[in-house]
């Protein structure tokens, strides 16, 4: 059995069709789950409460995390710390291995263009210290030998069918479409690296299925020549058909909006990401692997067939 914490968002619904590659016995563990293939088993449970967590983890060789909480500084303090641990318990008393879908939160700010596997943890925000507590936890336990595990990392993140939780389609592919402006955040000269959720999740059932691949942190493939901001809505807008109409949100401006919107008051202390260029490096997992990421013309025009056709 391989099971699935977290199970239903941009991520978990891709790597559920992957893992189908590696095993019939896919666990589906959410508060509301719902089916991806048609073997799979559903497992309501709460993340938050460790009786649940262990119950859905029980009978697995290998378990996914890769949930994801409401956008809000407060939500992740409170339940963070809590599921990780919920988590490492769980999979060291069923001895299940652990991987875990992790971002970029943690890295030092000045160190933005050329992320790789040994970019300096410095986090300069609230939620950055939360996620390098977290990653702190789990290798701190792979260190002491209590668990096999692993850290499958991802940049932002885009792909087809993603509702929620991509900037890039909330912001530039759902306005284009709607004949509105584009809305980057920052300065729009800065280069941004994407990586595609189909890959993503691929890449993290490889891992997963690799027993090699344990006890170290991953990239996940993402393509490595990131456009600007203005070049993404550029040919974003070429792919629909549309103008490129778009709209630049500087700090002033962010920080004005998050007076009425809690998710761009959420989005401030980040904003350092989109102000400097922001590259991600898989070349550790393509050269290992042999597999190159999806190149971003090809990711927009997937996009747009399957979501935006015209």
């Amino acid at each position: 059995m391989q099971t699935i914490l977290g199970a239903g968002g941009a991520i978990g619904t891709e790597l559920a069709k992957a893992l189908t590659h590696y095993t019939d016995h896919i666990r589906l563990v959410s508060r509301n789950p719902i089916a991806v293939n048609p073997s799979d088993q559903l497992f309501k449970a709460d993340l938050t409460q460790q009786e649940q967590v262990s119950k859905a983890v029980e009978g697995s060789s290998v378990v996914y995390l890769t949930v994801g909480f409401a956008y809000s500084l407060k939500v992740w303090q409170n339940v963070w710390p809590r599921v990780i641990d919920n988590t490492i318990a769980a999979c060291k008393a069923h001895r299940a291995k652990l991987v875990f879908f992790d971002n970029i939160y943690m890295y030092d700010e000045h160190s933005l263009d050329g992320m790789d596997e040994n970019t300096p943890v410095n986090p300069p925000s609230k939620k950055g210290e939360i996620r390098a507590a977290i990653a702190a936890r789990l290798m701190d336990e792979v260190r002491s030998g209590t668990i096999t595990a692993l850290i499958a990392r991802a940049a932002d993140f885009y792909g087809p069918g993603i509702n929620d939780k991509s900037v890039l389609t909330e912001t530039v592919f759902k306005n284009l479409a709607q004949g509105k402006q584009a809305f980057w955040l920052g300065k729009a000269n800065k280069t941004h690296s994407f990586t595609y959720t189909p890959d993503a999740g691929k890449a993290t059932a490889l891992l997963g299925n690799t027993p090699e691949a344990y006890n170290q942190v991953w990239h996940l493939p993402t393509a490595s020549n990131p456009m600007t901001g203005a070049e993404w809505v550029e040919a974003i807008a070429k792919e629909m058909g549309v103008k490129p109409k778009l709209m630049v949100a500087h700090n002033l401006l962010v920080k004005f909006m998050g007076l009425f919107s809690p998710f761009m008051k959420e989005i401030g202390e980040m904003m350092y990401q989109y102000n400097k260029n922001y590259n991600f490096d898989s070349s550790k997992f393509e050269g290992h692997f042999n597999i190159k990421p999806t190149p971003y013309s090809q990711g927009i025009k997937e996009i747009v067939q399957r979501d935006y056709p015209r």
